[in-house]
């Protein structure tokens, strides 16, 4: 029951990458900081440390700003799409790593990356239309809900 509660958070934080590419691996940093995650004695021990965690959380508040610019491509597009995959591949390996899940978790990140880039494209698109062409309250939104249901699976994977 372990493994496909962990396989479905490694999915969920992959989805996560499909709607911001650098919120994954800053959430499951402070997760493992926190101790929500247990890391500790696993390859991925380092990713709790205060640096680690420190230089994710600015790469992800860059995105969160450069995400707003109008130059910044689709993330359908394919530099985009691939840092999509490895961040919820990396994600959901960490997630499983307490676990000795690694593997089957990054898997799950990435189709989980897939879902979420592809679901993601769709839905801030025609919210944007519906929306009268308005793109920035769409764009927050999705920052918001990138960011907290990170957090949110991060955090329910410190009851498992």
């Amino acid at each position: 029951m372990t493994q496909v509660l962990v396989i479905v958070l490694a999915l969920l934080i992959g989805f996560v990458a499909g709607l911001r590419a650098l919120t994954p691996p800053a959430v499951v940093a402070w997760g493992a900081l926190l101790n929500w995650l247990p890391v500790d004695g696993t390859w991925a021990e380092w990713v709790g440390h205060p640096i680690t965690v420190t230089v994710l959380t600015i790469l992800l508040a860059v995105e969160l700003v450069t995400d707003q610019l109008p130059s910044t491509p689709s993330r359908t597009v394919a530099p985009q799409f691939i840092a999509r995959l490895v961040t919820g591949a990396f994600a959901g390996a960490v997630i499983g790593a307490g676990w000795h899940h690694t593997f089957s978790s990054a898997g799950a990140g990435i189709v989980g990356a897939v879902l979420g880039t592809l679901a993601g494209a769709k839905a801030r698109g025609d919210l944007v239309a519906r929306n009268g062409g308005h793109d920035l309250p769409v764009a927050l939104t999705e920052d918001a809900v990138a960011v907290l249901g990170g957090f949110a699976v991060v955090a329910l994977a410190s009851i498992i």
